[in-house]
């Protein structure tokens, strides 16, 4: 993990995830992209504000940005590259993904609520969308090393090689342990348990050379069984892979990634296929 793109809006929660990607990129010699995406208010649009003006407000933000990677370098001792774009966010975080070669997206996630859990916010839906590994990041983590991975997987979909390989090198170059875990619906045990002795055998061929261990527990209630797992091992971060849902099945289906995200305590990695 080479290059650690961090998206900011400089807000509370986007701040705390820059000081933790930083954190980590100090501890493993990455550097970072500093992204931050300049959009006009809608009532300087309203307003019809003169163009000057505009440029000013602009050249504001593209300071105060360079101010902030420039006091992240010389904080953490690392590279950082400020990076300001305009339009559309998702495009923009995409194109400069592209550009700089980033291995992962680092953003900030505001505290649980039912209505992030309907509707989602900037970070689920990038969580959701691309088809890039995204570290939401929550609002009160701090970064102390990552020793214990909890990677919340589901049997019953398969886990794709492709996806254990990251695993696996995450893992290894953090010196992490893995704990591979499965929540079973009571009502589909009999059928989990038929899968599960290819999957521990599937596991134990791609995760050869890390320190890893499967648990499966039987809950109809997803998100609390991986909660309360989080707490029993004391977990650094959680991997889960993202599910896309066809239109209809959205509508009576919420992401456990995105539930998850936010929730969790600790920084959530999403793995997408």
């Amino acid at each position: 993990m080479k290059t650690i793109l961090v998206a900011t809006d400089f807000s509370p929660e986007a701040s705390n995830a820059t000081a933790y990607a930083s954190h980590f990129a100090a501890d493993t010699g990455a550097k970072i992209i500093l992204f931050h995406l300049y959009h006009v208010s809608i009532h300087a649009l309203n307003a019809r504000v003169q163009s000057s003006s505009i440029d000013e407000l602009k050249a504001a933000s593209v300071k105060k940005l360079s101010d902030v990677a420039k006091k992240l370098s010389e904080d953490y001792k690392i590279e950082v590259t400020p990076i300001l774009k305009m339009g559309d966010f998702e495009n923009q975080l995409q194109k400069t993904i592209d550009a700089t070669q980033a291995d992962i997206a680092v953003m900030g996630m505001l505290k649980d609520s039912i209505e992030q859990d309907l509707l989602g916010n900037t970070t689920t839906a990038v969580l959701q969308r691309l088809k890039f590994p995204v570290l939401a990041v929550p609002l009160n983590a701090t970064y102390k090393g990552l020793k214990t991975i909890l990677f919340a997987c589901d049997i019953t979909r398969g886990v794709h090689e492709t996806i254990l390989q990251k695993v696996k090198n995450i893992a290894v170059r953090l010196g992490a342990a893995i704990e591979m875990f499965h929540v079973s619906n009571k009502l589909n045990e009999l059928e989990n348990e038929q899968k599960e002795a290819k999957v521990i055998e599937h596991f134990a061929d791609e995760l050869n050379g890390t320190n890893y261990y499967y648990k499966t527990v039987a809950s109809n209630a997803i998100i609390k069984a991986i909660q309360d797992e989080i707490t029993q091992i004391n977990a650094d971060l959680l991997i889960m892979v993202p599910y896309k849902y066809g239109f209809w099945d959205s509508l009576v289906h919420i992401s456990k990634t995105r539930m998850m995200a936010s929730r969790s305590e600790i920084p959530l990695l999403s793995l997408p296929l």
